[in-house]
């Protein structure tokens, strides 16, 4: 499901590309939905998911029913306010908050006028898509994986449609993808409702700050604000920085990011999110073996993927780019530009899959300070990288400057856990990383030996480079498997016992 999202998400962007390329509307555009989306990942996503996903699971492993409904309906009228009154004031606060995210547009009164009319539109989407990320997590603790993973389908089908038949009516084109995002945020939170009432958890919400889990999960959530997604506050200070460079480092950024959303998204947070429950699960039965054998599992799991993933991306970021974004709007330069930023991504693409299995190593545990301190110096490492590296190297660097602060996060990550005794290296480690190299160095020699200049792929026609791209891409990943085959590597060996 997860994959049919991010699919669709790369379809969306190819079709925004078309209608609007890398222009001011699209910086403003992209802007705007941002803000909200930023605040998405952080809040509800991010904190809130990481912080009521193990107290929800305590009370399912310790307590009955009824007071689980208690905790959802006691969590869920206390978010909503809060929500709400952001909401409103973000609203009513729109143009300010457009000068602080993106200054650069101060210069630019035209495309701040119109980013900060866009933020209007989308911010309620924060409430909407916020109270959807509640639902969503109820059902991933009852092991409902699905329907979360399907939800963001719908936000990419309205801003396809949006794009498609709502901006040729419209006086201003690009408005249309702001209305796109706030229909998306209503049908996500919709749609997920019935099922919920299939559990007998349908909330009935009730402002109650007293209640003890409200108490546990605002308690965790407020540290886990930097220690789960420091990486998307990166993500919005490039954004900040790149608004005050030459017009299109914004659209050039957000179409890299996006293609190196794709593994991350597909298999990065798929496997985070199976994984939360579980460990909280296991931490409450107090089983600190199996608790270190499902992250074992996991972190394998992304070097699987991962490794490959970024690998190709390096390769092939300049055929990427050109195969889903070179129609319409986008030129050969935006091309060229947005291929720089995404090897830069590329590079940090393994660290941010690993933090997002990582992370939840502390969360699961209700251990939310670690990933907090670990947070800060990751933040502050990204700016300091960011100021080293814009000037030479522009957008490039501060994409790269976030690769390099992923690293350093991953890595003290992984330190901390295994000064806590909650890692434990399975045998086979050995073995497993010679394997990895061997597949890898395979399917690197079989993109630069089938791959062709950058020239000649702005050159062909679209439906050429589709086609080409497609058959490398299956070469690459036949080749992969087959190798890892050859040297051993077999599915019987990630099933989890």
């Amino acid at each position: 499901m997860t994959m049919l999202s991010r699919v669709l998400g790369l379809v969306r962007d190819m079709v925004i590309a078309r209608y609007f390329g890398a222009g001011a509307g699209a910086d403003a555009f992209f802007v705007a939905f941002k803000i909200p989306n930023f605040l998405r990942r952080l809040f509800a996503e991010g904190a809130f998911s990481q912080a009521f996903v193990p107290v929800l699971s305590s009370y399912r492993e310790t307590g009955s029913i009824s007071e689980v409904r208690r905790l959802v309906n006691a969590v869920s009228g206390t978010l909503g306010l809060v929500l709400l009154g952001v909401t409103l004031a973000s609203v009513l606060g729109a143009p300010l908050l457009t000068a602080v995210f993106a200054p650069g547009f101060l210069d630019e009164p035209a495309k701040f006028d119109l980013a900060s009319s866009m933020l209007r539109i989308t911010f309620p989407y924060l409430l909407l898509i916020s109270l959807t990320a509640f639902a969503g997590a109820i059902l991933n603790s009852y092991d409902r994986f699905a329907i979360p993973a399907f939800t963001p389908v719908l936000l990419n089908l309205a801003m396809i449609c949006a794009a498609i038949f709502l901006s040729p009516v419209m006086e201003t084109p690009v408005l249309a993808l702001a209305w796109g995002v706030f229909i998306a945020g209503a049908l996500q939170l919709f749609f997920q409702l019935p099922f919920l009432m299939r559990l007998g958890l349908l909330p009935r919400p009730r402002v109650d700050y007293r209640h003890e889990g409200v108490r546990r999960v605002l308690k965790l959530m407020a540290p886990a604000l930097f220690g789960v997604s420091v990486s998307q506050i990166n993500l919005l200070l490039d954004t900040i920085l790149a608004s005050l460079l030459q017009t299109g480092s914004v659209s050039w950024l957000y179409y890299s990011d996006r293609l190196s959303e794709l593994p991350l998204g597909v298999f990065g947070i798929a496997i985070a999110t199976v994984i939360l429950p579980s460990l909280s699960r296991k931490h409450a039965a107090d089983s600190p073996d199996q608790f270190a054998q499902t992250l074992d599992w996991a972190v394998r799991g992304v070097l699987l993927i991962g490794v490959p993933a970024a690998l190709a991306l390096a390769l092939l970021a300049d055929p990427l780019i050109a195969t889903l974004f070179h129609y319409g709007e986008v030129t050969d330069r935006d091309v060229v530009m947005a291929g720089g930023s995404l090897r830069a991504y590329s590079l940090g693409l393994l660290a941010f899959m690993l933090i997002k299995v990582l992370a939840p190593g502390f969360f699961a545990r209700q251990d939310t300070r670690t990933p907090v301190k670990i947070g800060v110096i990751a933040m502050v490492a990204n700016m300091a990288f960011n100021l080293a590296l814009i000037w030479p190297l522009a957008h490039v660097g501060l994409a790269l400057a976030t690769s390099l602060s992923a690293w350093l996060n991953a890595l003290l990550l992984w330190r901390g856990l295994k000064k806590d005794g909650a890692w434990k290296g399975q045998p086979g480690w050995g073995r497993f990383l010679l394997q990895l190299a061997v597949a890898n160095g395979a399917l690197a020699g079989v993109i630069l030996w089938l791959g062709q200049p950058t020239d000649a792929w702005l050159a062909m026609p679209g439906l050429q480079r589709a086609s080409d791209m497609a058959v490398l891409v299956g070469a690459g990943l036949g080749c992969y498997f087959v190798a890892l085959a050859a040297v051993g590597v077999r599915v019987r060996h990630f099933r989890q016992r």
